[in-house]
């Protein structure tokens, strides 16, 4: 059986490079960052390019912090056009490498299994990837790093690590190379899955490097981190099971649909429950939509940080499956007046349908609840959902939506938060 081939390929500083790409400059060369200055100075920027990174100026920082003798130019999120782009990209992907043996990890980095395509084209994987990252270039103007490696892991670690410091933006590993080139790299925090917390706990026993993982008791990790240690252990040696082939044919058991967004300012207790009020209305939607209910829903409100507080969570259990707006909406308001303190400003706010099943129908929700004008809320939303569909989220909204304190509208007109366009 031969030893399986992975590229992770990566678009370097995506939504950067689309935008200068769009402007017909080099973003190798062109400070650029990507950030909505109409909300405040403390905009994060979604990408910096690769010059303004050159610079000192690190990704994810705030509008504010980019030094003032650095000219730039601030671009406008356009999340639909990166999603264009990300199409494109990975139709030049499809040239070489079937669907099957592709994963679409992000919106800007993917894995391709070309273990099976290796002597059809008469390659090797290298040379398999320099020419797919040329030919993006070619097609498309985004410029990738890649990563290669013996298994899912390694091509992740070949690229996050390895690669931004190679001339051709690729690096490469097996599980020999990987100890024998990274057992001892610091930080830690590098490696995929560890996060400070992870690394805080692991530097408390005196382990900081991956070498220090693999040499380390499995009794102590195991105590420390549970089941998630097996994962742990087995990187720590270079080692990955899971392929491509087994991802796409997980299923998970139980499912969830969520939203929750950052305020652009304090919220008092009143404005919350708007806000609430309306992701809860527009969850209710995204269920119907996709046939599926939900019995119980969950909210979290996080109070300003200024307040130096925890925030907020709690469930609400309803009695039967649904997606109608009329049962889910007050259950969501009487869970918000339960658990939120009026005393504190409100910052964040998240929502969740745990565990949805399919919609069986609103005649089987509850024999005992009024069925007539549970079929009539039903009727209201499907009409809602085709008139949406034809012209738009915002063609047809609720009084609820036009209060001062609402962000629906605004939102509809965006993708992950973020303007579409």
């Amino acid at each position: 059986m031969p030893v399986r081939q992975y590229l992770c390929i990566d678009q370097k500083s995506f939504y950067a490079t689309v935008e200068c790409v769009e402007r017909g400059l080099d973003p190798m060369t062109t400070n650029l960052v990507v950030a909505d200055p109409e909300r405040s100075e403390n905009t994060i920027c979604l990408a910096v390019s690769p010059s303004m990174k050159a610079l000192g100026v690190k990704n994810r920082c705030r509008i504010k912090d980019i030094p003032g003798h650095i000219k730039h130019i601030v671009a406008q999120p356009r999340m639909q056009l990166y999603i264009d782009y990300a199409a494109e990209i990975y139709a030049v992907f499809l040239k070489y490498i079937a669907p099957e043996d592709i994963h679409v990890y992000s919106i800007d980095e993917s894995f391709l299994d070309v273990t099976n395509y290796l002597k059809m084209y008469g390659m090797t994987a290298k040379e398999l990837a320099v020419m797919i990252i040329k030919d993006v270039k070619d097609t498309v103007g985004t410029i990738c790093t890649c990563g290669i490696g013996t298994n899912l892991y390694l091509a992740k670690i070949a690229l996050d690590i390895k690669a931004k410091h190679a001339v051709d933006f690729i690096g490469v590993l097996d599980e020999e190379s990987y100890r024998s080139e990274l057992w001892e790299h610091r930080p830690i925090t590098d490696f995929w899955q560890i996060g400070e917390g992870k690394a805080t706990r692991l530097r408390n026993r005196g382990i900081t490097s991956m070498y220090d993982v693999a040499m380390a008791s499995e009794d102590l990790l195991y105590n420390m981190f549970g089941i998630d240690a097996e994962l742990l252990i087995d990187h720590a040696w270079g080692r990955e099971s899971t392929t491509i082939a087994d991802i796409k044919a997980y299923r998970s058991k139980s499912k969830s649909l969520s939203s929750g967004q950052v305020l652009m300012r304090d919220y008092k207790y009143h404005e919350g429950e708007i806000i609430a009020k309306e992701m809860m209305d527009q969850l209710c939607l995204d269920m119907a939509a996709k046939k599926l209910a939900t019995d119980s829903v969950s909210l979290y409100v996080g109070y300003s940080y200024t307040q130096g507080i925890p925030g907020a969570g709690g469930t609400a259990k309803l009695a039967t499956e649904t997606n109608l707006a009329s049962m889910l909406v007050p259950a969501i308001e009487t869970l918000y007046h339960r658990i939120v303190d009026p005393r504190f400003v409100i910052r964040r706010v998240c929502l969740s349908c745990n565990s949805v099943v399919e919609d069986i129908g609103v005649l089987q929700l509850n024999m005992f609840e009024d069925t007539t004008k549970q079929l009539r809320d039903k009727a209201i939303q499907e009409t809602m959902l085709g008139i949406r569909a034809k012209y738009g989220k915002n063609s047809i909204l609720k009084g609820v939506n036009f209060d001062p304190a609402a962000t629906g509208r605004e939102r509809n007109l965006q993708i992950g938060g973020h303007r579409s366009g």
